[in-house]
């Protein structure tokens, strides 16, 4: 019987890929021959199907296989044929948070916050390509030469981004930001010491209050996860209408509307960009409207929201700091064609906003609440900022500044 590290060296092997894929279309032959309709079949009898299979191939063929390899063999057989190839057992995996392919021999997954290796591969770039078809083929959306590029969400909530020749130089590109089948929840960010009581305290009372907010940080650094934790707060009787490119955000509402951009066609038309879907959203007498990411012209109209009566809209935004977040406003504004002086747009910025939520991943992988800021208005042209709570690095600690002499 082959040990585990056998068994990894032989589905890396060259001869591997090769039987994997003669195996692949023999299944493909029985199957149009049979004229069988397995997509019909429940898993069991699938998984059935190919293991007779594979095991009468590898008689048939004299193969120099063992029972343990076979059964290697057809489990990968299987996932070739019904799901996504070399990558369906880390799309299962619990544990992975990201899945990506730098091309047919470079896969990595990050767990925990760590991005490693694994011992996984793909025959060649158009296998790469093709379990990229299968994963988009159930949402309508496709990636060719003329559509090189793609950004999509499977039905569970999982982000994906695939990008091919000739814009990818070194082969074929896959991204999955894998969705969690349950959110985490305060007492997930408390165990973690993503948090602490008295933040989430706080943060609750504000998010009740009706405060406007904003959650930022750099990418990974788990904005949307924060967002989803401070959105479960708001009363079940208020209307609140969400905007996501992608649609993570889960709320337990009464009264949720939930919108998604749409990209542009094949003809670059009929898009609806995040811009559109704010201005449709003041239409729909929201109390409270949700922008999942501002990263465009949207900007000026969330803005606008949290100005005329939607108090205690939430949105996230890339931002390094408190202070970088309010710079990264105004050059995004200035993207979205506003003309005014720096001042005006500073006031309404102090207007619109009274709380800042700072979220980043640690270098050593995990994830922290690293500061909750209060605006307090204009001070001298600048935005006057206040720290209700931050994390202190050197002790690992977070304090509350609330408290401090």
């Amino acid at each position: 019987m082959s040990t585990p590290e056998q068994v990894s060296r032989f589905r890396l092997s060259d001869q591997y890929q090769q039987l994997k894929s003669a195996l692949h279309r023999h299944l493909i032959a029985q199957i149009e021959e049979r004229d069988l309709d397995i997509d019909r079949w429940p898993p069991a009898k699938t998984e059935r199907f190919v293991l007779e299979q594979v095991r009468r191939y590898v008689v048939e063929q004299k193969l120099a296989v063992n029972a343990r390899e076979a059964e290697v063999l057809a489990r990968d057989a299987l996932h070739e044929l019904v799901g996504f190839g070399p990558i369906q057992a880390l799309v299962e995996d619990d544990t992975v948070n990201d899945i990506i392919v730098n091309g047919p021999n470079a896969v990595f997954v990050e767990r925990e916050g760590r991005l490693s290796a694994v011992p996984v591969r793909f025959v060649d770039d158009t296998h790469v390509v093709r379990v990229i078809q299968r994963i988009l083929a159930p949402i309508g959306r496709r990636v060719d030469e003329s559509t090189p590029m793609v950004d999509a969400r499977l039905s569970d909530g999982s982000r994906v981004n695939a990008i091919i020749p000739p814009i990818a130089l070194d082969g074929p590109c896959l991204s999955i930001r894998k969705f969690r089948k349950t959110p985490l929840s305060a007492e997930d960010l408390l165990r973690m010491g993503s948090v602490s009581q008295g933040e989430l305290d706080y943060l609750k009372e504000r998010v009740e209050k009706r405060t406007n907010l904003i959650v930022i940080g750099g990418t990974g650094s788990g904005k949307t996860t924060f967002l989803n934790l401070l959105s479960q707060w708001i009363p079940n009787g208020e209307r609140v209408i969400t905007i996501e490119d992608a649609a993570e955000l889960r709320l337990h509402h009464e009264h949720t509307v939930r919108l998604e951009t749409r990209p542009p066609n094949l003809e670059g038309q009929r898009a609806v960009t995040a811009r559109d879907l704010v201005r449709n959203a003041l239409r729909m007498r929201p109390d409270r409207i949700i922008v999942g990411e501002v990263r465009g012209d949207e900007v000026l109209d969330m803005l606008q929201a949290m100005n005329t009566g939607h108090d205690g809209s939430m949105t996230t935004l890339h931002a390094n700091s408190p202070r970088d977040a309010i710079h990264r406003l105004e050059l995004l504004a200035g993207f979205a064609g506003y003309t005014g002086s720096e001042q005006t747009f500073r006031g309404q910025v102090a207007a619109a906003i009274q709380l800042l939520v700072h979220v980043a991943r640690l270098p050593s992988g995990p994830r922290r609440l690293m500061s909750v800021v209060e605006v307090r208005g204009l001070r001298d042209g600048q935005l006057a900022m206040h720290d209700v709570f931050r994390y202190d690095l050197e002790r690992e600690r977070h304090v509350d500044c609330r408290e401090a002499p």
